[in-house]
């Protein structure tokens, strides 16, 4: 299966894990990397400013 070859990280844990080891609650993921994946907050909240920004582009266009 694809997803064994992905990386999650583990929310509760604080812990890299290959393949979905955990309950999908715990989880963030799939990620490519092991080293992706244990950045993978960082990575969420950064993707999360950029959306926001975004966004507020396109609400001071209107």
């Amino acid at each position: 299966m694809a997803e064994e070859l992905k990386y999650w990280f583990n929310q509760k844990t604080r812990e890299v894990e290959k393949g979905p080891k955990s309950l999908a609650v715990n989880r963030l993921g799939p990620f490519e990397s092991f080293e992706e994946a244990a950045r993978a907050e960082k990575l969420i909240f950064e993707r999360a400013r950029r959306l926001r920004e975004e966004d507020a582009k396109d609400w001071d266009e209107d």
